[in-house]
C-alpha cells in the first residue's frame, strides 16, 4: 500500500514510519506545519510543530531513504483547532484541542489530502491498536496503558479507521525508544511533547487573556453569596481549585472547587468537593468507531472523560443525535466541552462532546444545565 507516515519529529513517529517501511508499504514521510510562525514557537516549545521538529523528521526520513515533504496546514489548524479552542473557553466550556486536531487536521485534513494524491492510508505514532473484528476494523487500547492514546482517537469514524495504521500499539514506550536507538535515530532520547502545542509556556489562562481580554466578575458559593472575584470566567474549569484566590477560607473549613462557569453572568460558582460529583453525562457531536449502538437501547460501557483518566462503568443510551451515559458511581470535575469516550473492554465504541452533566434523581445540575 502507498502510505503517508505523519512524522512529527519525535521518536514515536520515527519508529512508526520505520515499521511501516519494514511491513512492505511504499512510505512517504510528511511533516505537518501547523504553526504560522514556527520560529516564534521554538523559543519555549514543548509541542510538536517547530522548525527543529521538522528538521528532526527530515533526518529520520533520510536515514530510512524515503521521500519527505512538509505540508502546510497552518491556516486550517488556526481555524479548526486554535480558534475553536478560544471560542469554547469563551462560551464557558473546556475543549480538548488534541481531539480536535486528530479529528479535523490529522485525519480529516491529512488523510483527505493523502487520498486525493493517490495514497491508500495514513500511519501515525499514536499508541493504539487496530484489530480486525467481525464487521470491520476496530480501534482498541494500546498495550502500554501509560501511553495509551485511544481516548484522543475516539473521534475517528469507520471510514478513517479503514485507512489508518498505528504501528506502535503493541509496544511499550521503552521498547520504542530502544528500537529507535538500535536504528540509529538521533531522536531516540528526545523528550516527549506535552501540554498544548500552541501554548508553549503552558500558561493557558494567560494565553486566553491575551485573546479575550480581562473580564472581571464575581466568584460565588453554592448559596449564591459572593466570596471572591476573577479576571475572566474563561480561566476556570469544573473541578479546579488552584488559582481561585478566595480572600478567606469558607466558614465550614471545607475547601471550595469550581462547580460551574456561567458566562452569561460572568460568574464562577464554587462548592465543596462532594457537591461536584455527577453520574449522568449527556453528549452530542457523536462519532462512532464502527457501527453505533442500537438507538434507544441501553448498552454497558466504560466511559472515560479525560485523556489519562480512569474509565468508569455505566450504560449508554443513544436517542437520535444525543447519547446519555449513566455511570455506576459519581465522578468529579466533568465539564461541558470535554469529550466522553465510550469503550467495550479495550475497544473504542465512539465519542461525544459533553453538553450537560447531572445526578440521577436530583434536580440540581452538576454543570451548566440539567440532564
Amino acid at each position: 500500500m502507498r502510505v503517508v507516515a505523519a512524522m512529527s519529529g519525535g521518536v514515536d513517529s520515527a519508529v512508526a514510519a520505520a515499521r511501516l517501511l519494514d511491513a512492505g508499504h511504499e512510505v512517504v514521510g510528511v511533516h505537518l506545519a501547523l504553526s504560522e510562525d514556527a520560529r516564534a514557537v521554538r523559543e519555549k516549545a514543548r509541542g510538536c510543530c517547530t522548525l527543529e521538529d521538522s528538521a528532526d523528521a527530515r533526518r529520520v526520513a533520510d536515514r530510512l531513504g524515503i521521500p519527505f515533504y512538509v505540508w502546510d496546514l497552518s491556516a486550517r489548524f488556526r481555524t479548526d483547532v486554535v480558534e475553536d479552542f478560544v471560542a469554547e473557553y469563551a462560551a464557558g466550556r473546556t475543549p480538548n484541542p488534541c481531539l480536535r486536531c486528530n479529528e479535523r487536521i490529522k485525519f480529516a485534513g491529512l488523510l483527505d489530502k493523502a487520498v486525493a494524491l493517490g495514497f491508500d492510508a495514513v500511519g501515525t505514532g499514536h499508541y493504539a491498536r487496530i484489530v480486525q473484528g467481525p464487521t470491520g476494523r476496530e480501534l482498541h487500547r494500546a498495550v502500554d496503558a501509560d501511553k495509551d492514546q485511544s481516548y484522543v482517537l475516539g473521534v475517528l469514524d469507520a471510514d478513517q479507521l479503514a485507512r489508518a495504521f498505528f504501528p506502535l500499539g503493541d509496544s511499550t514506550k521503552a521498547e520504542v525508544r530502544e528500537e529507535a536507538a538500535d536504528r540509529g535515530f538521533a531522536v531516540a532520547r528526545k523528550p516527549d511533547s506535552h501540554d498544548i502545542c500552541f501554548i508553549p509556556d503552558g500558561d493557558t489562562r494567560g494565553w486566553l487573556a491575551g485573546r479575550l481580554g480581562e473580564r472581571p466578575g464575581d466568584v460565588v458559593d453554592e448559596a449564591g453569596a459572593v466570596v471572591g472575584s476573577h479576571r475572566g470566567a474563561y480561566g476556570f474549569t469544573v473541578g479546579q481549585r488552584k488559582g481561585l484566590s478566595l480572600p478567606r477560607p469558607a466558614s465550614d473549613g471545607r475547601p471550595r472547587y469550581v462547580q460551574s462557569v456561567d458566562v452569561r453572568t460572568n460568574t464562577v460558582v464554587v462548592a465543596p468537593g462532594e457537591l461536584l460529583g455527577v453520574d449522568v453525562i449527556t453528549g452530542e457531536h457523536l462519532r462512532w468507531c464502527g457501527s453505533p449502538p442500537p438507538v434507544g437501547e441501553s448498552v454497558p460501557v466504560s466511559a472515560q472523560v479525560r485523556a489519562h483518566g480512569e474509565p468508569l462503568p455505566g450504560v449508554a443510551t443513544v436517542v437520535e443525535d444525543v447519547v446519555r451515559v449513566t455511570l455506576d458511581a459519581a465522578i468529579r470535575g466533568v465539564a461541558t466541552g470535554q469529550s466522553v469516550v465510550l469503550y467495550a473492554a479495550t475497544r473504542v465504541i465512539g465519542s461525544a462532546t459533553i453538553t450537560a452533566t447531572g445526578r440521577r434523581g436530583s434536580s440540581v445540575a452538576g454543570d451548566h444545565r440539567r440532564v
